[in-house]
C-alpha cells in the first residue's frame, strides 16, 4: 500500500487540479484550506502511547470493511474482534494479525483497559443492547446503521450518549463525503430555488445483492453461538439462514427500510437539515426471493417533511426494488423551483431551468379555443402587462458538475471524524440524535408496511405521536 504522506499528497494535488466543479459558478470549489482540513489528519505522526486502540463487535462484511478503514487513519490499531462465527475469528487473525485477541462473548471485549473504541458491526437487535453497555464503559463508539431496531430503542441511546459524554459516531458514512458537502452548499445558496420534492431509489439484480450470501460450509451450532445470537429475539432451533442472512429476517434486521432507505434519508437530512417527516406511508411486496424471508424485496416510501425555518415542506418518495430488469443503480434527485440535483455516489450535477416570469398564453392551453377577437384582447393586455425581458425564458446555463477524484474514499473522512473527535472534542457529523433522526422514518417505513397504516411522527421530540 502507498504510503499514507504521499497517496494523500497526491489527492490533495489531484482535487487542486480538477478544481471539482466545472464549470465554476458564483460559488468556487472547495479551497486548499477547506481540502487540507481534512487531508492533513491523515498524515500526523503519533507516538505509541497516543494510539488509538480498536476492537470490533461483529466481523461479517461490515465489520471487515470498517476495520479496513479505520487502520488506514494514522495512530489507529485493530486489537480484538468479536464474533459468534468461528470461522470470522479465524479470518480476523489471518487479516489483522495473530496477536488479536478474539472472542465471542463481547462482554469481554468491553470489560478489556486497553481498548479505547469499538466498532459495532453486529446484526440490528443487539445496535442498542452494546452501544449502551459500551458508552457505559467509557468507550467510544462507532455503531453501523441503523442505529436501532425499533422505534423505542432510540431515546435509550441517546440518553446514554449524553450521560457519559461519550464519543457516538452513527456509520452513515455517505453523510462525510466532500460531494455532500458540496450539494449541501449549492443547495443552502438558493442554487435550485424552492425544494418540493425528492426522489431516490436503489435497484439490484444479484442474489448477493439482495442477501443471499456465501454460507460457509462448517456452519453448525458447534462453529456457530446460537443461542448468544438470539438475545432477546424470539427463541428458534438452529437456523443457518437466520445468522448468516439476518437482513432477511425482522426479528434481527430492519429490511431495506433499515439497510437503505436509511442511507438515503441520512443524505436527505444532512444536505437539508432537516429532522425528519412528520408523515410516512409505505408499501412493497415479498415478490421474488421466495427463500424464507420474512421482509418484502420491493418497498415505496412517502415522507412527508414540515415546512421549517431551515427548509419549506418538501415530500420524500423513496424505493428498492431487489429484481430490477435495469440492473444496479442509485438514484437520489433534489427537484427545486429553479434545478434539480442528480446524485450518484461521490458526485452529483446541477441542472438549473428557470421558468419565464411571465406566465405565457399560447401553446397547449385553453388560448387557442377562444374567438379570435378574444385572443388579441388577451395578447394586448399580456404585452402591457409583461415585457419582453419578462416574457422570455431565461437564459440556459451549463450544468454543475461535480466528481470527487479517483481514490476518494468517504468511509476514510467519516471515520476520520470518529477519531478526530476522540482526540480533539471535534464535533461528530453523525451522532446519536442524527443518526435516530435518520433511523427512525426508515423504521416507521417497516411500521407502516406491516401495520398496514400511515404514520405520524413528531421529528423534532423523536416519537410517534397519536392521531
Amino acid at each position: 500500500m502507498e504510503n499514507n504522506n504521499n497517496s494523500r499528497r497526491k489527492f490533495l494535488q489531484q482535487l487542486s487540479a480538477t478544481a471539482l466543479l466545472m464549470p465554476l459558478t458564483s460559488l468556487a470549489a472547495f479551497s486548499r484550506e477547506e481540502l487540507e482540513s481534512r487531508i492533513i489528519p491523515y498524515e500526523r505522526k503519533y507516538s505509541p502511547n497516543d494510539n488509538i486502540r480498536v476492537a470490533c463487535i461483529g466481523m461479517g462484511i461490515m465489520g471487515f470493511g470498517d476495520v479496513k478503514t479505520a487502520i488506514r487513519v494514522p495512530g489507529v490499531e485493530m486489537v480484538a474482534a468479536c464474533d459468534l462465527y468461528d470461522g470470522r475469528l479465524e479470518r480476523a487473525k489471518e487479516v489483522f494479525g495473530k496477536d488479536i485477541y478474539t472472542t465471542r462473548d463481547f462482554h469481554k471485549i468491553l470489560g478489556r483497559k486497553d481498548i479505547d473504541a469499538v466498532i459495532i458491526a453486529t446484526s440490528d437487535h443487539w445496535h442498542d443492547h452494546i452501544s449502551i453497555e459500551a458508552m457505559k464503559k467509557g468507550k467510544a463508539v462507532y455503531c453501523e446503521k441503523p442505529m436501532v431496531q425499533h422505534l423505542n430503542e432510540g431515546w435509550p441511546v441517546i440518553n446514554t450518549q449524553h450521560e457519559t459524554n461519550a464519543v457516538f459516531q452513527v456509520g452513515s458514512q455517505r453523510v462525510s463525503s466532500i460531494a455532500m458537502a458540496k450539494a449541501k452548499e449549492l443547495y443552502k445558496a438558493g442554487e435550485i430555488g424552492k425544494l418540493n420534492v425528492i426522489e431516490a431509489s436503489f435497484d439490484r439484480q444479484s442474489a448477493l445483492g439482495a442477501w443471499q450470501y456465501t454460507m460457509p460450509p462448517d456452519a453448525s451450532p458447534k462453529t456457530v453461538d446460537w443461542d448468544r445470537y438470539l438475545g432477546d429475539a424470539p427463541k428458534r432451533p438452529w437456523d443457518p439462514k437466520r445468522f448468516f442472512w439476518w437482513r432477511n429476517y425482522k426479528d434481527y434486521g430492519t429490511g431495506v427500510a433499515g439497510d437503505l432507505f436509511v442511507h438515503l434519508i441520512s443524505g436527505i437530512h444532512f444536505i437539508t437539515d432537516s429532522k425528519g417527516p412528520e408523515k410516512i406511508f409505505s408499501t412493497g411486496g415479498l415478490n421474488y426471493w421466495k427463500d424464507g424471508r420474512d421482509v418484502p424485496d420491493v418497498m415505496t416510501a412517502i415522507l412527508d417533511y414540515p415546512e421549517t425555518q431551515e427548509h419549506p415542506a418538501f415530500q420524500v418518495m423513496l424505493r428498492v426494488n431487489f429484481i430490477s430488469g435495469a440492473g444496479e443503480k442509485g438514484v437520489t434527485r433534489l427537484i427545486g423551483s429553479e434545478g434539480v440535483i442528480d446524485f450518484g455516489w461521490n458526485d452529483f450535477t446541477l441542472t438549473k431551468s428557470k421558468m419565464p416570469e411571465a406566465p405565457g398564453y399560447d401553446g397547449w392551453d385553453s388560448f387557442n379555443t377562444y374567438p379570435e377577437k378574444m385572443q388579441k384582447e388577451i395578447v394586448d393586455e399580456y404585452n402591457r402587462r409583461w415585457t419582453k425581458d419578462q416574457q422570455a425564458k431565461p437564459p440556459s446555463t451549463k450544468p454543475i458538475v461535480f466528481k470527487a477524484p479517483n481514490g476518494y474514499d468517504e468511509r476514510l473522512d467519516h471515520f476520520m471524524n470518529f477519531f478526530e473527535s476522540m482526540r480533539n472534542k471535534k464535533p461528530l457529523v453523525e451522532d446519536a440524535v442524527f443518526g435516530f433522526r435518520a433511523a427512525a422514518p426508515a423504521l416507521a417505513c417497516n411500521e407502516s408496511y406491516f401495520q398496514k397504516k400511515i404514520i405520524y411522527w413528531d421529528p423534532v421530540n423523536m416519537k410517534v405521536k397519536n392521531v
